[in-house]
């Protein structure tokens, strides 16, 4: 069944690989239906794939092949909380090695131009808790790309 609300993603042609990519990397995620076009159509012809339903950690998204027109942007992302080192090591090592990017606190690109961020659930609470606290986690964070979790929970500490 159609969900009421899903999220829907500009690929210019990839958004099947990219599915099945978030599909083997993430619990929680997979593949449900692949549309072909019925037709001729601006970036590609009929038979093509066209749309791509799929979940990622339970959220319903919808992956549209719209071509070259639009990027993704880190005005959009999706945010993983993690659990562990191991479990942020995991997400974080998935994406960026399979042509993604690394960037800054936390954030990473897949090959696809889709931004994430890997955010273990110590940083979070961590914020959450304000004061010198929150201060010290935000600045550790600063300085990183992927979070290391034993430092954040150092800077908690003081």
């Amino acid at each position: 069944m159609q969900p009421k609300n899903s999220i829907c993603l500009w690929f210019d042609k990839d958004a099947l690989e990219a599915a099945r990519f978030y599909a083997a990397t993430f619990p929680d995620s997979k593949v449900e239906a692949v549309h072909h076009a019925p037709g001729d159509y601006p970036s590609g012809k009929e038979g093509d794939v066209l749309t791509v339903e799929f979940t990622v950690l339970g959220i319903p998204c919808l992956g549209l092949n719209g071509g070259p027109a639009f990027r993704h942007s880190e005005a959009f992302s999706f945010q993983v909380a993690t659990d562990s080192q191991e479990e942020t090591d995991r997400y974080w090592n998935a994406i960026v090695g399979n042509g993604g990017m690394e960037s800054d606190c936390g954030w990473c690109k897949d090959r696809w131009g889709l931004s994430w961020q890997i955010t273990p659930r110590v940083l979070m609470e961590a914020i959450a808790a304000g004061g010198g606290e929150a201060k010290r986690a935000f600045d550790a964070m600063m300085t990183m790309q992927k979070i290391d979790v034993a430092a954040i929970e150092a800077a908690r500490r003081g």
